[in-house]
């Protein structure tokens, strides 16, 4: 299964990103061996995922998330929360 996913970092900022293995990464990124963008926001939280068969429409859809404002990330991330 692949991924593509939004974290929450500490400032508040989202970060967007894609993987095979979503435990790994966001542990990564927590340990300060993810993304340069992270590493000066730790920690982060996963806010929000999507699942993908392919690696192609992970990073695709990535792509778009990272379009979003961050309002519209915000929004997203809210519509998807367990009421």
């Amino acid at each position: 299964m692949n991924y593509a996913y939004i974290l929450e970092c500490r400032d508040g900022s989202y970060y967007c990103g894609w993987t095979n293995d979503l435990d790994k990464r966001v542990a990564a990124h927590n340990s300060g061996k993810g993304g340069k963008y992270t590493r000066s926001r730790l920690p982060v939280r996963l806010a929000y995922y999507e699942a993908f068969d392919t690696k192609e429409a992970a990073m695709s859809r990535e792509w778009h998330l990272k379009r979003l404002s961050h309002d519209e990330k915000k929004a997203l991330i809210a519509q998807t929360l367990p009421r």
